[in-house]
């Protein structure tokens, strides 16, 4: 009996994580443009600039991403901890963290380098 309690327990838990992990990445699944870059760290600000005017993302259903941050960006993507934890793979399968928070209209990507903010095209 407890068995079967613990068992139903667990399979509730997996069904509300899954959920709310898809309902964030059909958040992001869009094509989004950089609107704002505040630095953390001191970076040039050629490459601020550089973001600022190349900057964009296109996320797919099939885990694909690409557009330009720092650099040219054609990988994959993977979007966890209930659209909090967003991290891309470039085509050498480089990570790049940020925590992430998808709104409405907006996507902001922090990581300790700097703070991007994103709108949907």
């Amino acid at each position: 009996m407890k068995k079967s309690k613990l068992l139903i327990v667990a399979i509730a838990i997996f069904a509300l994580l899954f959920v709310s992990c898809h309902k964030g990445r059909k958040k992001l699944i869009n094509s989004w443009k950089v609107t704002a870059v505040e630095l953390k760290k001191p970076l040039s600000d050629s490459l601020k600039n550089l973001i600022l005017s190349k900057g964009n993302l296109t996320f797919t259903e099939d885990g694909k991403v690409t557009g330009f941050l720092e650099h040219d960006m054609n990988g994959t993507f993977i979007l966890s901890e209930g659209g909090k934890s967003l991290v891309l793979k470039d085509e050498t399968q480089t990570p790049y963290k940020y925590v992430s928070d998808i709104e409405h209209e907006g996507l902001i990507l922090d990581n300790p380098t700097m703070k991007i903010t994103l709108t949907s095209k």
